[in-house]
């Protein structure tokens, strides 16, 4: 056998050395391994993840909102695509780790029925479009709130929990609710509240909606009734002209019903009868 024959190693040579090169690993493509930062080139962040060879990562995917550029050293998590292509290089993506991250960590969460934050950042058909750290979830229009919400400008990009209401990982859909936080909520308020509710105190309320016999007001946790001929000692056409809705207002416990959990309130009985 020739020099020339022993330096220059055969396919098989590469094979065994790229066996040998992943012995102990796991490194099976579609999975997330650990790197090592090499160095920091431009717009790119060249990786080493033991593959004799090297990976390149845009830098944009590891910067964003709270992180910053990892340096020549750093170990990091980035998704293995390919383990070489055309170039001799590892195909990784630190997003796509990401994502891996956020899932496997939802689905912890969904499993439990704990609930996760988010936040709002769009809209799209049916609903808007929820980022949860990584992945993206569908809110439908009707999850929103427990009851129908005019403006959602106020929601928008303020990080809140969600409910997971269904998830489906190989095809990418997760499907949240805010509604199922807020009635969980709105039930324990409720049971606190019928312990506390007595008939003749005075209490806060938010007026929820107006009809022409009266108004229903929100006690926080129990809904009320504030009938039209209790909002005033003089008379009046409609509940419209004492109180809209949204207006926050003190009102008086008239009766509780504790059984059937209905309750009368009244709003003239704050003050004497001119």
């Amino acid at each position: 056998m020739s020099e020339q024959e022993t330096l220059t190693p055969s396919r098989d040579d590469f094979a065994a050395m790229l066996e040998a090169s992943l012995a102990g690993r796991d490194l099976s493509e579609g999975s997330v391994i650990e790197g090592r930062v090499t160095a920091v080139e431009n717009d790119f962040v060249v990786i080493d993840v033991g593959l004799k060879t090297e990976g390149r990562v845009p830098l944009r995917e590891f910067t964003g909102p709270g992180a910053k550029a990892p340096a020549v050293g750093d170990t990091v998590e980035v998704y293995l695509e390919r383990i070489e292509n055309a170039m001799g290089e590892a195909v990784i993506s630190r997003d796509k780790a990401r994502r891996e991250e956020s899932w496997d960590r939802l689905e912890k969460a969904f499993n439990k029925k704990d609930p996760v934050n988010g936040a709002i950042i769009g809209r799209v058909k049916g609903g808007f479009t929820v980022d949860l750290g990584g992945a993206s979830a569908f809110l439908p229009g009707s999850q929103v709130d427990i009851r129908p919400v005019r403006d959602v400008g106020p929601l928008m990009g303020m990080e809140q929990p969600f409910a997971i209401l269904k998830m489906d990982r190989p095809r990418g859909n997760i499907v949240v609710s805010r509604r199922a936080v807020l009635e969980e909520s709105r039930a324990e308020q409720r049971a606190e509240l019928v312990g506390q509710l007595a008939e003749g105190e005075s209490r806060e309320g938010v007026v929820k909606n107006i009809t022409d016999y009266g108004a229903f007001v929100d006690l926080g946790g129990i809904d009320g009734l504030l009938h039209i001929t209790d909002m005033a000692w003089k008379r009046i056409k409609h509940p419209s002209e004492i109180v809209e809705v949204g207006q926050e207002i003190e009102i008086k416990v008239l009766k509780f019903d504790r059984e059937k959990m209905r309750v009368s309130l009244g709003l003239k009985q704050l003050g004497e009868d001119p």
